[in-house]
């Protein structure tokens, strides 16, 4: 047994459950913990510019790495509310980050004093668990269980909030015989994991749908071996994009509203049956149950019981982790396929590449327009960028097309904030992901808006090192929100576009407002703007240049076309093209040349 700090004990927890970075901004009513961490030196830390964006850089360090709890660190008050959106983002997206907040002293908690509200309230709705720990004894309790609590069952994030007093109370901790809580999650039994084999034999044109949840299982690997065992094709959700890569034959493309394929929306709707795996049928990828189930039987697999059923009715629940059930899954399938009882599926997986490599489910993007088409960006981005690339994006337009043009080729490599979409969540989030893993290759992708939310971030790239590309495609305008205006026969507060008096009179930016060249150089990092399609290859080997000169952020703006109406609708079966379709292969040389 040892007498320590409070705060010593905390940090002494999170070193022991496997902590080694933290985010965050210090302030009075958390800097017995910050002393703590300094007098240990064991746990990086990086200050963030805006406390919502450590919370944004938390999720993108969790989102990066199976394994990883991102920790965000702030102080009273106002940085517990700032911070408020990143919990929300990772509570939707089942993503565990450890939030703690400094605190007003105990006797001062009922005083309205400086900085001191009751955080722990306002965050319960959007964690597992948000705390105030009264009692000095119960702090390294409170993060064993915190840590429990994020691991187990549905991943997600947990507040603690540290009055400061309790903080600094002296107490006894023996971290020597200290030893994380055993994690729980629900496993498929093999009697559950037999039922839907023998529903899957039984349907003519069988589906997988591969969630977030596969990601979270890190258990993509075994969603491959599944599928190729079995033969059935695989439609990923956003959030599961990269569970199977883009080019293997039985990726059959995305369903959805906005961010889908078209032969993948027309293949879900030749379907007969489905089996959802870690997935939540968010609304976005269903549109209405009554066209989505329509003519399909379903099974629905998902570790929290409270998702069965939520969203419709499936013909089969199962409560299970996705690396359980799919393990479950296969064993069964082997028996069936060397007992010769699993059906051939060669003829209804070649239907679906079949409508994967067609023309006529394409959409065009060698568009030759100046200023660009965001089409033909997002086709030369897939030329120079290649399969190793991990794209980092979250809302807008931009996110919708990138997801329609873009391809992925690996788990963790599409880091999306899908079902929250706070505006400004790239820049961090991105940091986030540098800071996890030092050699990835990062893209970020980001309309202009979201990248003006919380662009002062790039400074914290600059101070510690954190280099990736960050392409801003740039209308100067509110892009998705005016293509949603449309319905209301308006356009009305969603222009960005400002005649700028700093800009050259004759210069490409001035016309689009602020000029992100300067504001990005301003904040330690480069930048380089781009007119034409021509320019984009160029200015990508100029970043990656500076890059690993300067070690820091470099933004790649491309001037686009003002209005581009990208293709999405109301039902899944009414999907609106705005822009004419593919014509030969040159309009997408990627996505047809997957199979070839």
């Amino acid at each position: 047994m040892a007498r320590m700090k409070a705060a010593m004990a905390a940090v002494l927890v999170m070193e022991k459950e496997g902590v080694t970075q933290a985010f965050g901004v210090p302030g009075a009513a958390i800097n017995p913990l910050y002393a703590q961490l300094r007098e240990r030196e064991t746990i990086a830390h990086v200050l963030a510019r805006h406390v919502e964006g450590a919370s944004h850089m938390a999720e993108g360090y969790t989102r990066a790495r199976a394994g990883n709890i991102g920790v965000c660190i702030g102080t009273s008050g106002p940085a517990g509310t700032d911070m408020i959106t990143g919990l929300y983002s990772a509570q939707a997206d089942s993503i565990p980050i450890l939030c703690i907040t400094g605190q007003a002293p105990r006797a001062r908690l009922h005083k309205e004093d400086f900085q001191a509200v009751d955080i722990a309230s306002i965050a319960k709705p959007v964690t597992k668990w948000a705390t105030t720990v009264l009692e000095p004894a119960q702090v390294p309790r409170a993060f064993q269980q915190a840590f429990h609590l994020m691991r187990s069952g549905r991943p997600g994030p947990v507040l603690i909030d540290l009055p400061f007093d309790v903080q600094m109370a002296e107490i006894e901790f023996d971290i020597e015989t200290y030893e994380p809580l055993p994690v729980y999650k629900p496993a498929a039994s093999r009697k559950q994991a037999e039922r839907a084999i023998e529903m899957l034999n039984s349907a003519e044109r069988p589906l997988i749908v591969a969630g977030g949840g596969i990601v979270n299982a890190d258990a993509s690997d075994l969603l491959v071996q599944f599928a190729e065992l079995t033969g059935i094709p695989v439609i990923p959700t956003l959030m599961g994009w990269g569970t199977i890569a883009d080019d293997h034959p039985l990726m059959a493309g995305m369903v959805g509203l906005q961010t889908s394929h078209r032969y993948g929306n027309a293949t879900m709707l030749a379907s007969d049956f489905v089996i959802g795996i870690g997935n939540r049928w968010a609304n976005r990828h269903t549109g209405s149950p009554e066209v989505y189930c329509k003519g399909r039987r379903f099974i629905h697999v998902d570790i929290e019981p409270t998702q069965i059923g939520r969203v419709f009715a499936p013909d089969y629940g199962i409560v299970s982790d996705a690396k359980a059930a799919l393990e479950q899954l296969i064993a069964v399938a082997r028996d069936w396929k060397a007992a010769g009882k699993l059906r051939d599926r060669s003829a209804w997986a070649g239907e679906c590449q079949g409508r994967k490599r067609s023309i006529a489910y394409l959409r065009k993007t060698n568009f030759d327009d100046v200023p660009m088409k965001p089409q033909r960006v997002y086709q030369c981005m897939n030329r120079a960028f290649g399969e190793d690339v991990c794209y980092v994006s979250t809302i807008g337009l931009s996110q919708i097309a990138g997801a329609q043009f873009l391809h992925v080729y690996k788990p963790r490599h599409w880091i999306n904030c899908g079902q929250a979409g706070p505006l400004g969540w790239t820049v961090p989030a991105a940091l986030g992901v540098r800071a996890a893993d030092p050699s990835r290759k990062i893209v970020a992708l980001s309309g202009d808006y979201d990248f003006q939310f919380m662009l002062e971030e790039l400074a914290v790239g600059a101070q510690f090192k954190l280099p990736y590309i960050h392409v801003v495609v740039n209308n100067s305008y509110l892009g998705l929100i005016r293509q949603a205006q449309r319905g209301f026969a308006m356009d009305y507060c969603v222009q960005l576009a400002f005649d700028n008096i700093n800009s050259p009179e004759d210069g490409a930016a001035r016309s689009y407002g602020v000029d992100h060249v300067k504001v990005v150089e301003g904040l330690g990092c480069k930048a380089i703007r781009v007119l034409s399609a021509d320019q984009i290859a160029p200015a990508i080997k100029q970043a990656e240049a500076w890059m690993a000169e300067h070690q820091v952020p470099v933004v790649i703006e491309v001037m686009l076309e003002r209005v581009t109406n990208i293709a999405m609708g109301t039902e899944i079966d009414n999907v609106v093209e705005f822009e004419e379709l593919a014509t030969d292969k040159a309009d997408v040389p990627t996505a047809v040349a997957l199979l070839d």
